[in-house]
């Protein structure tokens, strides 16, 4: 089967992918899922699988009766699964679930017990979850981007070479959230082992989009630790992935301690588990890893490079038409995954969001992704205390900002045309659309005027909570 054939087959597993909206008072139209960097949606064929593993379903690794053994069974097999998927060396490296790749960096961060003296470098196009967690635990260099957002692979080597001996991690993500730059991670790990550190790979928005090698530790090009996130791979069950050496997550306690991190507790001695139970405390998210392993198999047999192909081919479809409307500014130039950020003259990122989810059926998102100092880095902003206010007054009419499409395998050029469409009509009659839409402060958004109230939200809420 072709590229085509394998994306119907993706899209008819979708759950909710006929979902209908409202779009005025009167009218509905089939929902158009575009923010999928955010999150995806769930495949029925999974949710299929789920439901049966439920009825087997039991606390694992210390119960005796049948359900525990096979739930136990299941989990430890989940892991090795969720290894394979990204060719993990899994007799070096141990496979860890977390609830998303926020909680796995900050786990990294704790478990490498890093001094104020040690360096971690990091890059300028980073998500918030990439930034923070190393603040205040070590001194923190960033490697510059270029005007386009692309990473200045020369200036990582010179921070690298500059910190040496005391760096002790390079970290940085596999592909932007903001302008889906993919980074050639093989060549900073070359480079970063050669200085003598290790390197960790976010790959909340790569491991989605693209077959992943962390290759063997006997290549100078192997990752030595990667994170990524089910909810963002069609498994939103609340589980993400930290893998890493082992010989790391056995050198200190675990940074969260309790039920299933022991072997034995003594008045004045632990004896704690061997990874990865060590860093998995309490009871597990058993069914969402479960979820998250069935994911995977389903996308490996379909076929994540001919799923790569597909969106690679709906990436440069809308890149090359969207860019010929005029009155969008598009942002970023590299090789991409299928993220694609913009914004319309005249126009605040928030309304335009608006106007496709409200008239259009069509979810984007707005903003700054979380990655606030890249996002003004390309808007050409400077740092502006004033910014402070406006967060705090939800004031995203006035916050500077992008809107961001984000395309996923299930994705077609039919819902691009009908974006286009959309947005060739709001460049258009700009001010006719800024004369439908109130900015309310309260909720931080532009509403229709007819929906001033926000009853139809309201509505949809009380339905969905029944």
């Amino acid at each position: 089967m072709n590229r085509s054939d394998q994306a119907r087959i993706l899209r008819k597993n979708i759950k909710g992918i006929k979902q209908k909206v409202a779009v005025g008072r009167k009218r509905k139209k089939q929902y158009i899922h575009f923010d999928n960097a955010a999150s995806t949606p769930a495949l029925q064929s999974v949710l299929n699988d789920l439901n049966g593993f439920l009825d087997w379903y039991s606390g694992v690794h210390r119960g005796t009766g049948y359900k525990s053994m096979v739930s136990s069974r299941v989990y430890d097999d989940c892991h090795s699964v969720i290894g394979q998927f990204v060719n993990a060396d899994q007799a070096r490296d141990t496979i860890i679930m977390v609830n998303n790749t926020t909680e796995a960096i900050n786990k990294l961060s704790y478990r490498l017990h890093l001094k104020p003296s040690d360096v971690v470098v990091t890059t300028d196009m980073e998500h918030h979850s990439n930034d923070l967690p190393w603040r205040g635990k070590a001194t923190v260099v960033y490697v510059r981007v270029d005007k386009d957002g692309v990473l200045d692979l020369d200036h990582a080597a010179h921070c690298l070479k500059k910190n040496y001996p005391r760096v002790k991690l390079l970290t940085v993500c596999g592909a932007s959230n903001v302008t889906g730059h993919v980074n050639d991670v093989h060549l900073l790990a070359e480079i970063a082992h050669e200085y003598g550190c290790r390197i960790m790979v976010d790959g909340a928005q790569l491991i989605p989009h693209r077959r992943f090698d962390m290759k063997p530790n006997s290549d100078p090009r192997h990752i030595d630790f990667l994170a990524f996130s089910g909810h963002k791979i069609f498994s939103p069950f609340g589980s993400g992935v930290l893998i890493g050496p082992r010989e790391i997550f056995t050198q200190n306690p675990p940074d969260y301690r309790g039920g299933g991190t022991v072997k034995i507790v003594m008045k004045k001695k632990v004896y704690w588990s061997d990874p990865p139970d060590s860093d998995e405390p309490g009871s597990p998210n058993v069914t969402g890893t479960y979820a998250l392993a069935r994911t995977l198999s389903y996308l490996n047999q379909l076929g994540m490079d001919i799923l790569q192909e597909h969106e690679e081919s709906l990436t440069s479809f809308l890149l090359e038409r969207i860019s010929k409307i005029p009155g969008i500014t598009v942002y970023g130039s590299a090789d991409r995954v299928g993220v694609v950020t913009f914004n319309i003259d005249g126009l605040p990122h928030a309304l335009v969001g608006a106007i496709l989810c409200y008239e259009a059926g069509i979810g984007t998102r707005t903003g700054c992704f979380c990655a606030q100092n890249y996002v003004r880095h390309l808007l050409g902003l400077e740092e502006n205390h004033g910014h402070v206010e406006l967060y705090d007054d939800n004031r995203n009419d006035k916050i500077p900002g992008m809107v961001r499409v984000s395309l996923a395998g299930y994705n077609t050029r039919e819902e691009i045309d009908y974006l286009l469409q959309w947005l060739k009509d709001i460049t258009q009659n700009k001010y006719e659309f800024k004369k439908r839409y109130r900015f309310f402060a309260d909720q931080g958004s532009f509403i229709p005027v007819e929906f001033a109230s926000g009853a139809l939200v309201d509505k949809i809420y009380k339905r969905c909570m029944k």
